[in-house]
């Protein structure tokens, strides 16, 4: 049985994963079992964090238009009792 090589297939993961790397601090951006692993971790992070933001922008969003309404002399959940209401 011939042996398989597979340097190409090697080199093009390798260049795959140095290029989503680039601009990392260090061996992250230089060295690839490095990495892979600063690559993963920012994948988890952009997960979670692309869920968080929502959450962020909401309490953001919140805050601000209760600011406003108390400004005109009405309370957030009153505003909002209101616009329910109003359908």
């Amino acid at each position: 049985m011939p042996r398989v090589k597979r340097g190409v297939e090697a080199n093009r993961r390798h260049k795959k994963i140095l290029k989503q790397a680039k601009g990392y601090y260090g061996a992250r951006s230089r060295v690839y079992r490095v990495a892979v692993q600063a690559v993963t971790k920012a994948g988890q992070y952009a997960y979670r964090d692309r869920r968080v933001k929502k959450r962020t922008f909401r309490r953001l969003w919140i805050a601000r238009i209760n600011a406003q309404s108390r400004v005109e002399g009405l309370s957030y959940s009153r505003l909002i009792n209101g616009l329910m209401k109003a359908g």
